[in-house]
């Protein structure tokens, strides 16, 4: 079965919550399923600084994962308005995919979470969308007929999925973000069939 990537960065659990519902939302189209793969942390030495296979959550990403989609949901937390170190070095090591067009052609969204309401939500997803236009993928946003898109008091963009943790970081998300990281899924889902139809 034809199969989204949902990447994502957590360091509190917030981007981690979010992919698992975008994965419900990627789930709920016929014909597709959901991958769900984490990058490990950087260290600030040049040695190794997580396990081969992750603790919790999903499992890291590889080359194969990104051959094999037809799709990709892309998410990390904020980063002084920027995705954070360890999602940037992954996206730095993949020259090989971008020479060989392995994602060219291929839908993307992005997600993330911030602690503040003004933390740089949109900015960060600006900037998870550079990598993937470099890499020739069509972006995809979350457009206002999503109800949820117009009334939230927490998290959610046009830009993507978001979520608001406050500075506890609390990981539980709001009813309407869970209902738009849904949305975000079901949208890419349908879009990747359609496009691979093709």
């Amino acid at each position: 079965m034809p199969e989204i990537l949902v990447l994502y960065y957590s360091h509190r659990g917030s981007v981690r919550a979010l992919a698992q519902q975008i994965a419900r939302g990627v789930e709920s189209v016929a014909g597709v399923t959901a991958r769900l793969r984490t990058v490990p942390r950087v260290a600030t030495v040049c040695t190794a600084s997580e396990p081969e296979i992750p603790p919790l959550g999903a499992p890291y990403v590889d080359a194969a994962d990104l051959e094999e989609c037809i799709g990709l949901a892309l998410g990390s937390p904020t980063r002084f308005g920027n995705m954070a170190a360890p999602m940037k070095y992954f996206w730095d090591s993949t020259a090989a995919q971008w020479s060989a067009g392995t994602l060219a052609g291929k839908p993307a969204c992005v997600f993330t979470s911030t602690a503040s309401a003004h933390g740089g939500q949109e900015s960060t997803l600006l900037s998870m969308m550079l990598p993937l236009l470099h890499h020739g993928m069509v972006l995809l946003g979350l457009p206002y007929g999503e109800s949820a898109l117009s009334s939230t008091r927490s998290g959610g963009t046009p830009y993507g999925a978001s979520h608001l943790a406050g500075s506890e970081g609390n990981p539980v998300l709001s009813d309407d973000e869970r209902q738009l990281a849904f949305a975000q899924g079901r949208r890419l889902a349908s879009i990747a069939l359609q496009l691979r139809a093709r």
